[in-house]
């Protein structure tokens, strides 16, 4: 089982078992991950599920393609490490990911 970090905007870490094939969003919106709104549902159409990806994960987790670029521009405070968590498939690689509601 993989397992994703969510820091909060405390420090404080919330460690959840994530299915291979889940997106992140999907981890935080079961678990309550404050933050993580999701109001798409996790059809890449809106920006509330903006996460900032642990800088030791952001080549593992990859790049946003298209679409996902052009919702991040509706995003507040952008940065490199910027990803829509609904974007972030869990894979076995992404064992001990750490992501920062934005």
């Amino acid at each position: 089982m993989t397992k994703i970090n969510f820091i909060g905007s405390d420090g404080s870490v919330s460690e959840f078992d994530a299915q291979k094939g889940d997106s992140v969003m999907e981890v935080a919106t079961r678990n309550g991950v404050p933050g993580i709104e999701a109001d798409c549902g996790g059809s890449c159409s809106c920006a509330t599920c903006h996460v900032y990806v642990d800088e030791a994960f952001r080549e593992l987790v990859g790049p946003p393609n298209v679409n996902e670029e052009q919702m991040l521009e509706f995003a507040d405070d952008v940065r490199p490490e910027s990803r829509l968590s609904c974007q972030i498939k869990v894979s076995d690689e992404l064992d001990g990911l750490k992501v920062t509601p934005a």
